[in-house]
């Protein structure tokens, strides 16, 4: 349970005034609770002639407190008896009841009602928390994790918490408070018999928390499964086009079948061991109550306890009180257990480190110029590099391509640059200044970037071109989306720049999807420019559009683009050939195809057919 307490502890003190509030009413409706009990002794006493003893008021002086409470009680219940008579002391006694019951619930329920604004809101912020997590997680951390399995933990594990953990909190508030509440009552009738209890109870605690461990192994299991069948179904979605194209639907189905039956037998065994809460509680409780049964009647039996027959009974009911609440936090302990495994998986994800972090004292730059320097830089994802000693000038306002075979390191290079990814040797700079002494969102607000793919939100034309621009107005907007060819097609939609392109842009053409990613870089309007193959995905007719669209985006901005198509960047200031990871020729269209036998040469005579 100490991973229960540590989730409260760092989730529950914005929450602390419903807790306390809570606590003070689970602790009213436990006393509210034994004295309820205590109005059906003298019913059963006095009125059904258990007892006829004659009762005088008493006073601290006359004896103990025990003393008191008891005599008092039933001196005031003789006395109604001897003026009402029995049966309207039996109703006074039965009304008595009702209210001191109406009492109990109605707390019970001021209990409950103030747990669960902060039963909703832990949730809430861990949902929060998690997402905040994802969007600040470097790229590298989702090469190595399945999407689906993120999403996975975001939903099914945020939810098993819910259902579990925080749908005990109740539970783990009331029932101790209940059971520390009657537990004084016993000590306070017997405390030779409530000693006995004490060591009873925690040997059926220790019986069902060595169950409650198995069952958070399992657990942790499943999730884990689960998290599998949600990237099954993730990549499924994303890779139909070609699951269709290949009939490769039995191979897919079949794959899905095995690990949903994983999942099946991993789920039948959870709740078969989670279903075993109740009755080896129930089971253990009764034995509990036999032995203490058998213990107490003894005592009396042979004078060994001052306790009577009534007392004994008022005890055996209190006992008995206990049992319904330790059932009740042997579930919430076996529900807690299960949640655990969930929170085991959300932590991998908010405990992840991000080594792309903000310098102590970050450097301000109020006006870039764009002037970008490579110097000595080498970079790998693991072992082997994939960039070996890069040295790279690229000037402020000037446009540097860079070409090669797939693989050769090119993106790489690029996504250096916003520090999507740190150089493991060397550093880069932009104007001067190492990138990794400026804030990672001062560095990326001076950058625009252009994909391969053009991703889109499911979301407007207006909100997909505002992307992360604040303030931009109507004009604004419109006069982006003429530069970039996309003003037409977006005021023949349906609803204008108000229309929905769908999910990922899939209501668009990929010409229309890039022109509209061009608008949002345009309006942008950002000093540092990178296109990565922005046209190789494109027909010749969208290609042209595009390609007038970036060279209007390309003027008096420090551009670095990929491409595979040589046709685009013949233009461009410096051309850089890359080959396993080194550059290996550098200079303009003519120089390059000057040189004899020369890598670029050759990319270029194999695109001319």
């Amino acid at each position: 349970m100490k991973e229960f307490f540590k989730i409260l502890r760092r989730f529950v003190p914005p929450y602390r005034k419903y807790l306390l509030l809570s606590i003070l009413f689970n602790i009213l409706a436990a006393f509210l609770t034994l004295f309820s009990f205590a109005v059906i002794i003298p019913i059963l006493e006095m009125l059904f002639k258990v007892k006829e003893g004659v009762y005088h008021y008493m006073t601290l002086d006359d004896g103990s407190l025990k003393d008191v409470i008891f005599n008092n009680f039933y001196y005031y219940t003789q006395v109604a008896v001897d003026r009402w008579g029995q049966a309207t002391t039996l109703a006074l006694l039965a009304a008595l009841l009702v209210v001191m019951t109406a009492l109990k619930t109605g707390v019970t329920y001021l209990a409950s009602f103030f747990v669960i604004p902060m039963r909703s809101g832990i949730v809430r912020d861990i949902r929060n928390f998690v997402y905040d997590k994802i969007v600040t997680l470097p790229i590298s951390f989702f090469t190595t994790e399945r999407k689906g399995d993120v999403m996975a933990r975001m939903s099914g594990d945020v939810a098993e918490i819910e259902n579990s953990i925080m749908a005990s909190l109740d539970m783990m508030f009331k029932n101790p408070v209940m059971i520390v509440v009657c537990l004084g009552t016993m000590i306070f009738i017997s405390w030779q018999l409530t000693l006995f209890v004490l060591v009873l109870l925690p040997l059926a605690g220790l019986v069902m928390g060595r169950i409650g461990k198995r069952l958070k192994r399992k657990s942790l299991r499943g999730q884990n499964q689960w998290g599998l069948l949600m990237s099954n179904i993730e990549e499924t979605l994303g890779g139909l086009r070609i699951i269709k194209a290949f009939n490769a639907e039995k191979k897919v189905r079949d794959r899905f079948h095995r690990e949903n039956e994983v999942f099946y037998d991993l789920s039948n065994r959870i709740a078969r061991r989670q279903a075993l809460a109740h009755p080896m509680s129930e089971f253990l409780g009764t034995v509990a109550i036999a032995i203490v049964l058998w213990f107490g009647g003894s005592l009396i039996l042979n004078g060994y306890s001052s306790m009577n027959a009534a007392s004994f009974i008022y005890y055996m009911v209190i006992f008995y009180s206990i049992i319904n609440p330790a059932k009740d936090l042997s579930k919430a302990v076996y529900s807690i257990q299960k949640g655990l495994a969930s929170m085991e998986r959300i932590d991998k994800i908010l405990g992840a480190d991000n080594p792309i972090k903000d310098p102590a004292e970050p450097v301000k730059i109020e006006h870039l110029k764009g002037n970008i320097s490579y110097k000595d830089v080498t970079f790998s994802y693991g072992q082997n590099p994939v960039l070996r000693d890069i040295d790279l000038e690229i000037p402020a306002g000037s446009t540097v391509a860079l070409v090669g075979q797939s693989g050769s390191g090119k993106s790489t290079l690029a996504d250096l640059l916003p520090r999507f990814y740190d150089v493991d040797k060397g550093s880069i700079t932009i104007d001067g200044v190492d990138i990794r002494d400026l804030k990672v969102h001062d560095l990326r607000s001076f950058m625009g970037n252009v994909n391969q793919e053009a991703i889109l939100f499911n979301d407007t034309f207006y909100n997909n071109i505002t992307f992360g621009v604040k303030d931009a107005t109507m004009e604004q907007v419109e006069e982006a989306a003429r530069i970039a060819n996309a003003h037409q097609f977006i005021e023949e939609s349906e609803h204008g720049y108000q229309t929905n392109v769908g999910d990922r842009g899939c209501r668009l053409s990929g010409g229309q999807r890039q022109r509209v990613s061009i608008a949002r870089a345009i309006l942008k309007n950002p000093p540092v420019l990178i296109l990565d193959e922005a046209t190789s995905a494109l027909d010749s007719e969208s290609e042209k559009l595009v390609q007038e669209a970036l060279e209007r985006l390309m003027k008096n901005r420090t551009t670095l683009v990929i491409a595979h198509r040589l046709s685009t960047i013949r233009n461009a200031d410096l051309i850089c050939v890359l080959h396993e990871g080194r550059i290996v020729e550098r200079g303009t269209h003519d120089e390059l195809l000057a040189i004899p036998g020369g890598y670029y040469r050759h990319l270029v005579d194999m695109q001319k057919f």
